[in-house]
């Protein structure tokens, strides 16, 4: 699919699972880059410009090729701060360590950390390592598009914070269950963040993420909002 428009020049490519990349041209944004997952293994080289890295929490299918892509293009990556610190003695040339509610600008984005439920760890050698909290990113760009990648989360009610607060035009949300929101809570999620549009992820990868984006459009039928359900390697038209 050749890459299109979702809002105000901002196109969106998934990269299977989690793992987005956002840009209007001028800076480029690439969230929890698993660039090897089983549903599209997208060699770093076919990334393209990556300006900045954003991983919402420690486990390996959102880490990913975290740290490759990083030295590959030199883009600063960007997690909360006990993890931050762990991708930087993993050899990423540039890390940023955050923490929730704050935002750091960069190249005209604005970039907020926001609360996730859910859990993090980075496995050294089959031993889990405490990566700090999970989080979420909402992503402003210079010319105002406003973005919300949830990470891996339950919904909960403060997502209505994050909609007062940042009013993001599109959410990526997880609905394949067993360990994040099912399309039902999902629909909830996005009844609480009121975008308008929504791309489902962190479905389908495995046998056990069984949600899908038909029954996520189907809960929320006649709400004025659009699922967008992307195919790995689909750029939003």
């Amino acid at each position: 699919m050749s890459p299109g428009k979702i809002g105000r020049g901002v196109r969106v490519t998934f990269y299977g699972h989690s793992a987005f990349k956002l840009t209007d041209g001028k800076v480029s944004v690439v969230i929890d880059p698993w660039l090897s997952n089983p549903l599209l293994n997208t060699p770093l080289e076919q990334v393209g410009q990556v300006d900045l890295i954003c991983v919402t929490h420690g486990h390996g299918d959102h880490v990913g090729e975290t740290v490759p892509l990083a030295q590959k293009t030199g883009a600063p990556v960007l997690a909360i701060h006990e993890l931050s610190v762990i991708l930087a003695n993993q050899g990423a040339p540039q890390a940023i360590g955050m923490n929730k509610g704050g935002t750091v600008p960069y190249r005209g984005l604005k970039v907020t950390m926001t609360q996730a439920v859910h859990s993090s760890a980075v496995d050294e050698g089959g031993r889990l390592i405490a990566a700090g909290d999970p989080g979420g990113f909402v992503i402003r760009f210079p010319n105002g598009f406003t973005a919300y990648h949830a990470g891996d989360t339950a919904a909960f009610k403060d997502m209505e914070l994050i909609r007062e607060l940042y009013q993001p035009e599109l959410a990526m949300l997880p609905i394949g269950s067993h360990y994040v929101m099912n399309p039902a809570e999902a629909a909830l999620a996005c009844r609480l963040l009121k975008p308008k549009w929504v791309i489902p992820m962190h479905y389908g990868t495995f046998p056990v993420l069984t949600g899908t984006p038909e029954e996520l459009r189907e809960l929320i039928k006649g709400e004025g909002i659009e699922v967008i359900a992307l195919k790995p390697g689909e750029t939003v038209e």
